[in-house]
């Protein structure tokens, strides 16, 4: 295991080791929800992975709040190097997540969004199902958890798992694959594993139109892909970001959600609030004039 359990705390940590995965944390006017996120963090066991977050708060960072000092602390006595970054002025969500892809030196790198929890063993269910995939990316869509007694059949139709090898996809608005966008909405992934019956330690990879909140990619082929780096071609306030990014992978490599999901959304208001703006519009419409 490469956490450091408690009797191990206040022992000499000595130099840390090599890390698998990069956990990359932005966030902005969020402290609670940090700390719920770097607490689910605390909870995973392997592989071993360090910590970046970058914030944008526009008054104190987010670490600074007890609760979320208090997990920092908690990441660092278990052997987890956590970096902590203010990251101003905000020019936009892509360049945002470019500049945090930029701190990475991982071979994977997960981007968490500050609102979801991940229970205990997502990480590694993650990291496994990427080094056996082989493809670009896989992620847990994080589930709303309140929406547990809402089933929505309609939204859930066209699941299709992948069978064999994760091959390339081009995703578009119209095209086929766009449609399966509604799959990750409210809990509809927790009610597909119950029917599915998957039992502990089992995973399904499935088909995906994109993924927020919880994607694990391998470094390589994101940078590959170009990253975020059309950050410089949107105005600071736009959407849909990681939705390209994800296309332009899964061009390339493939990408795949998992099922189960272990992710859970924290429900509280978006702090994305104008979306006018989507960045596959902005950039999709200018590579095709």
């Amino acid at each position: 295991m490469s956490r450091r359990s408690s009797e191990q705390w206040a022992r000499p940590a000595g130099m840390p080791g090599e890390v698998a995965v990069d956990v990359l944390v932005p966030t902005c006017n969020r402290p609670a929800e940090l700390a719920v996120t770097l607490a689910g963090l605390a909870g995973q066991t392997d592989p071993a992975f360090a910590v970046v977050i970058s914030d944008q708060s526009t008054g104190d960072p987010g670490w600074e709040h007890p609760a979320a000092a208090a997990m920092v602390r908690v990441l660092e006595a278990q052997g987890r190097p956590v970096t902590m970054l203010r990251h101003l002025p905000r020019r936009g969500l892509a360049e945002h997540r470019q500049f945090l892809l930029e701190q990475s030196t991982a071979d994977q790198c997960l981007f968490l969004d500050d609102d979801v929890w991940l229970e205990p063993g997502a990480l590694a269910r993650l990291s496994g199902a990427l080094d056996e995939l082989a493809c670009g990316f896989v992620g847990m869509a994080p589930q709303g958890l309140s929406y547990l007694n809402d089933r929505r059949p309609e939204q859930t139709a066209n699941f299709e798992a992948w069978e064999g090898q994760v091959g390339a996809e081009r995703i578009r608005p119209g095209a086929p694959g766009f449609d399966r966008w509604p799959l990750h909405s409210a809990a509809n992934l927790s009610h597909l594993s119950a029917e599915l019956s998957l039992q502990p330690g089992q995973w399904v990879p499935y088909r995906v139109a994109w993924l927020g909140g919880c994607v694990l990619y391998r470094r390589e082929a994101l940078n590959d892909a170009g990253g975020f780096t059309f950050w410089a071609d949107l105005p600071a306030d736009h959407a849909g970001e990681d939705v390209l990014a994800q296309w332009q992978v899964m061009e390339r490599f493939g990408g795949a959600g998992i099922l189960p999901s272990g992710a859970v959304h924290l429900e509280s208001p978006t702090t994305v609030t104008d979306r006018r703006v989507e960045a596959y519009d902005v950039v999709l419409n200018r590579e095709s004039a």
